[in-house]
């Protein structure tokens, strides 16, 4: 008998959603699985997945434009909405010669950097008129979730024209006071760097760069920063000093000396972070927060960016966070476990002395 895979695709969704879920995994030899509060939980009531399945599934969840896609690149970057207004963000690869299918959940609304818990002077950052400013992370952090935050404030507080460049469109915006296009690369623009050139010329105040993955992607972002945008991007980095770096060493050599005076003009600041778990349940964020001032411009220009650390910790009177900081209040405050801290500091013998 044949599958009904629209139909238990529509069911898993719902076991998502009502259970709280982020992901949905389909994987051959696996039960469907979802991840909740970090933790994957198997259906072990629904039946284990074979080649053929896992190939269903796709094929209901993608058209015959994409399945050829997918089939010459072998991977395929997608977003689907679902018949009760939720959004997918979907990634589908081979894995042993068979389809598998990774299934990210983008909540309706967009919450609020308080809904978050994350730290009131990110606020600065979306009041600005220029500049670069940066969500840096590993995947699966809540980047995506933060930046939309910024995006939607200045949404509703001003009047901008916002375009952003995403690979593929996550979060729905709707125009509020600003006007908002949103772009996906592979569909309305072939590159995030055609896309960014291109954005020159549409009248743009407000620009978000989805992903940074290529220096000519980078070089355009920081020219629009310098011209008087306030472009935000992510990137898949650890923190700030690692993040700018990144940025310099994507560059060919001879190019590295002027990104690094651009750069250490146009960065407005860098925002890392990480999702934590509760010892309530959930995850909240812990994070660390570089503001480019003098000093750090300074630095950047000197090739110092080791020092960049000690200017983050010693900069909290500016509005600057310390991972370790961040850390050691989510334990005074009874949210995460000493232990857990300990896991997820970037400077152990640091946090020992704060704690």
């Amino acid at each position: 008998m044949a599958m009904d895979y629209s139909g238990l695709l529509k069911k898993y969704i719902n076991v998502v959603i009502h259970e709280g879920g982020s992901d949905l995994h389909f994987s051959t030899t696996s039960h469907p699985t979802i991840r909740i509060n970090g933790n994957l939980a198997p259906m072990l009531k629904e039946p284990v997945l074979g080649p053929e399945d896992t190939l269903g599934f796709l094929k209901a969840l993608i058209n015959e434009a994409q399945m050829k896609r997918f089939n010459e690149t072998q991977e395929l970057d997608f977003a689907i909405d679902s018949d009760d207004g939720n959004r997918f963000r979907c990634n589908a690869f081979f894995q042993r010669r068979s389809v598998g299918i990774a299934m990210r959940l983008i909540p309706k609304r967009i919450r609020t950097v308080q809904e978050l818990n994350l730290p009131e002077s990110l606020l600065m950052f979306p009041r600005k008129t220029q500049g670069f400013f940066l969500v840096v992370g590993p995947v699966g952090q809540g980047k995506t979730t933060t930046l939309a935050a910024l995006i939607e404030l200045i949404n509703i507080e001003r009047m901008e024209h916002i375009i952003t460049i995403e690979d593929p469109i996550e979060y729905l915006f709707e125009p509020k006071q600003s006007i908002v296009d949103q772009r996906e690369v592979g569909i309305d623009t072939r590159t995030f760097a055609d896309a960014l050139v291109s954005a020159f010329r549409e009248d743009v105040d407000v620009l978000l760069v989805g992903e940074m993955r290529d220096y000519k992607t980078m070089a355009a972002a920081v020219t629009a920063a310098e011209t008087g945008h306030l472009v935000f991007a992510t990137m898949h980095t650890n923190d700030a000093a690692q993040t700018v770096d990144r940025i310099i060493d994507t560059f060919p050599a001879e190019q590295q000396d002027q990104i690094r005076l651009q750069l250490a003009a146009s960065l407005a600041g860098i925002f890392s972070q990480r999702l934590i778990p509760r010892i309530s349940g959930g995850l909240i964020p812990a994070y660390e927060l570089l503001i480019n001032n003098k000093a750090v411009a300074n630095l950047i220009r000197e090739k110092r960016t080791h020092e960049i650390n000690t200017v983050i910790e010693t900069g909290s009177t500016e509005g600057m966070i310390d991972m370790n900081r961040s850390l050691m209040e989510l334990v005074s405050r009874g949210e995460i476990s000493v232990e857990t801290a300990y896991q997820f500091s970037p400077n152990p013998t640091s946090l020992e002395r704060l704690l």
